[in-house]
């Protein structure tokens, strides 16, 4: 599903402009994106949680040629799911 229609669903389901719903749609992203990149975090009932997590540099290798490579240190995403939508899922 991409984004517009996630939009055109809520729009409809909430009986309002597609205009209204992408603006609340997208205020929504950027409040877990900023909750996300502030270490924060959010936990959303029902769907599950969202965190940053750091990962170690370490060492990897070049599939093509083997030779070794250093992958640095980051910031990653972390999701995981609710056991509430696990359970819809299995």
């Amino acid at each position: 599903m991409t984004k517009q229609e996630l939009v055109d669903r809520a729009a409809e389901q909430a009986n309002v402009s597609k205009r209204t719903a992408d603006e609340v749609i997208t205020a929504t992203f950027e409040g877990i994106a900023a909750a996300i990149i502030s270490g924060e975090g959010i936990n959303i009932q029902g769907i599950g949680t969202f965190a940053r997590k750091y990962r170690k540099a370490r060492k990897g290798r070049n599939p093509q040629t083997g030779d070794p490579v250093d992958i640095p240190a980051k910031y990653v995403t972390r999701f995981k799911v609710s056991k509430q939508l696990n359970a819809k899922l299995n």
